[in-house]
């Protein structure tokens, strides 16, 4: 019966029969069903331990507090048994639900990344991508083979874990929900450790290590938010709760508000997440529209992730996305910045939401120069052999989709995708003075980060399409030196009436306007300007040489 199971697999996916294979052996299973069911013993025994620790004091004691008892213990015949079954039974499950997650994502992403590594190591990877299966097919083959005794270890963990919610008085489509949640949030990080396991081969072997400790930290920290009382004074009304989304916490504990076992504010975390709106929709209203936020969430997020990897994964040289899904990725994130944020109370600074948006479209931009940006070899051949190759398209059509010219106008319009919501969303603004900026310096702000993100991938993109070696390596570290520069030195210098004019060159011009004239800001801006055409003029004549034939370039000396 085994072997035709095996067989029927073998037939759906080769690539999982042969992670299968190579991990159910007999010491593995016994092993991993040993440890699951000794944690599941000692985690139960932990929770019955718990009626020696019942003082009279305790909510579980019938006894008052009036009462005079020689010892602080509560007599047994006194404790409320049902009560105390309950919770009981409620700790074992929420103890097994924070054990499920930190098990599955933790140790799942760092043997999926410690796999892809030793493949890459042993040179079977190569091999495994000649091999007819779609890249799809194989990854997602390993994917469900490679952590499968991680899966053997929790399936076995779960009919308690069940049994112990039911037991609790949990509802059922809580438990469900839960489920979902947590197979929603595997396949999303999953995802993401395999796309960091192709992407970061430098590493060697400190990638799981590196991988496995990002997802904890991220989880943590995440956790940390919900659990303290700084959360109880945030809200829902932002960009950044985006992040906070992708991790299973903020839904997990609206299921089950007694999670993080301070109840005070996990209480108060569940009712403030059944405030989140998005475009005045609220979408916290009911369980269903919560999960159903989160599930579509994770699947648009999960979905842009795999078609990075199979780009990367089938095509070595071509670019980490292509235009088209770098106009996608920026069409996705503002419609999901703008809905977070567009229901922002009077009270609370909207022009500090629009400072955190650009704040976050800088950052993704700078991936997306170097995302977008192609190698040397590739900007070569698309010069001199576009006009071979491109018959039926304009310059124009090959600069906004094609997948080997330059990434200056691809990174210019998803500016203008970035720009468009926030100037409408400003101009529609009350005029509200703030502290911070008024309007028109908000105005100002996006214009001098729109041309200092063109000035970045003008100077990306020339070095990359230099000779050098190690082309983004450098481009990387300019980009990096430039910004801690403009932002450094005006720290440090201390004075931001002398150091206005610096910050309005940095990728943080808000910090300088309030201390600027107009006039200054608009040199500052007809400046950048000026310096992100200069970098195109080079980058095109950078572009000519390449494009010259190699007998041209010897005649005229190059």
């Amino acid at each position: 019966m085994m072997s035709n199971f095996l067989d029927a697999i073998g037939d759906w996916n080769p690539q999982l029969f042969r992670e299968i294979k190579g991990r159910f052996k007999p010491v593995n299973i016994i092993i991993t069903v040993t440890c699951s069911l000794l944690l599941q013993l000692v985690v139960f025994l932990m929770q019955v331990n718990r009626v020696i620790e019942v003082d009279k004091y305790s909510e579980y004691c019938s006894l008052g507090k009036s009462e005079s008892l020689s010892q602080d213990l509560c007599p047994p015949e006194s404790i409320n048994w049902q009560l105390w079954r309950r919770d009981t039974w409620e700790h074992f499950f929420l103890i097994f639900s924070v054990i499920f997650i930190f098990t599955l994502l933790v140790v799942g992403t760092y043997i999926l990344i410690n796999d892809l590594a030793k493949e890459e190591q042993r040179g079977t990877l190569n091999f495994i991508r000649l091999s007819p299966q779609t890249e799809q097919s194989i990854l997602f083959g390993k994917m469900l083979g490679v952590p499968s005794l991680v899966y053997l270890f929790i399936i076995l963990s779960v009919p308690l874990h069940l049994w112990s919610g039911i037991a609790a008085n949990i509802a059922l489509t809580n438990i469900i929900s839960y489920y979902a949640i947590l197979l929603a949030s595997c396949y999303f990080f999953y995802s993401f450790a395999i796309l960091f396991g192709l992407f970061s081969r430098w590493f060697s072997s400190f990638q799981p290590w590196l991988g496995s400790v990002a997802v904890f930290s991220f989880l943590s920290m995440t956790a940390g938010l919900i659990s303290s009382s700084y959360n109880y004074h945030s809200n829902y009304e932002n960009p950044l709760v985006w992040f906070r989304l992708l991790a299973p916490w903020e839904m997990v504990n609206y299921l089950f508000p007694n999670l993080f076992h301070v109840v005070r504010y996990s209480r108060l975390n569940s009712l403030a997440i059944s405030q989140l709106e998005f475009f005045y929709i609220p979408v916290g209203n009911s369980l269903f529209s919560l999960l159903g936020f989160h599930l579509l969430n994770y699947a648009i997020c999960t979905h842009g992730i795999w078609q990075v990897i199979k780009r990367i994964f089938g095509y070595v040289n071509h670019t980490i996305i292509s235009k088209r899904q770098s106009y996608c990725l920026m069409v996705y994130c503002q419609v999901f910045f703008i809905g977070l944020s567009a229901q922002t109370s009077e009270r609370e600074s909207k022009l500090e939401l629009i400072v955190t948006q650009i704040l976050l479209n800088i950052a993704i931009f700078l991936i997306l120069i170097f995302a977008l940006s192609p190698q040397r070899q590739t900007l070569q051949d698309w010069a001199r052999y576009r006009h071979q190759n491109n018959v039926h398209k304009s310059l124009w059509q090959d600069l906004i989709y094609g997948e080997k010219s330059p990434a200056i106008v691809a990174i210019a319009i998803n500016l203008a995708i970035a720009l468009i919501p926030l100037v409408i969303w400003n101009f529609f603004l009350p005029s509200l003075e703030s502290d911070w900026l008024n309007q028109t310096q908000c105005f100002q702000a996006i214009t001098l980060s729109i041309t200092i993100v063109m000035i970045y991938a003008g100077i990306a993109q020339l070095i990359l399409s230099s000779k050098s070696k190690k082309r983004y390596v450098w481009s990387g570290t300019t980009l990096i030196f430039l910004m801690l520069f403009s932002g450094i030195v005006p720290l440090v210098l201390g004075d931001y009436n002398s150091t206005s004019f610096i910050w309005l060159f940095s990728p943080f011009p808000w910090a300088g306007l309030k201390h600027s004239t107009n006039a200054t800001v608009y040199l500052a801006i007809l400046t950048e300007f000026t310096i992100a055409v200069l970098l195109n003029f080079q980058l095109n004549r950078q572009l000519k040489i390449l494009g010259e034939s190699s007998s041209k370039a010897l005649l005229g000396g190059r």
